[in-house]
């Protein structure tokens, strides 16, 4: 499903203009990128969880030249399935 689909499907199922299920979803987005910014979590019971991860630093290979290079660390998100979740796409 694409973000248009969703949009669509809110809409439809909280009986509001395709606007304003999209100014919702937006406000969602918005705040779980926020949550990880500010606390590195947000958690929704029996959705999922999520977090920031870091990777660490390492070394790799540039495959067109073969040369080793560095990787540097950086942080990532990271989504943990909730049970009623994975329950839920058996």
């Amino acid at each position: 499903m694409t973000k248009q689909g969703l949009i669509d499907y809110v809409a439809k199922n909280a009986d509001m203009s395709k606007a304003e299920a999209g100014r919702a979803l937006d406000a969602v987005l918005d705040g779980i990128t926020a949550g990880l910014k500010k606390d590195k979590e947000v958690v929704l019971v029996g959705f999922g969880k999520f977090s920031v991860k870091t990777r660490a630093k390492r070394e790799g290979i540039n495959p067109a030249t073969k040369e080793k290079i560095t990787i540097p660390a950086k942080s990532v998100a990271s989504f943990k399935a909730g049970s009623k979740l994975k329950d839920a796409v058996k």
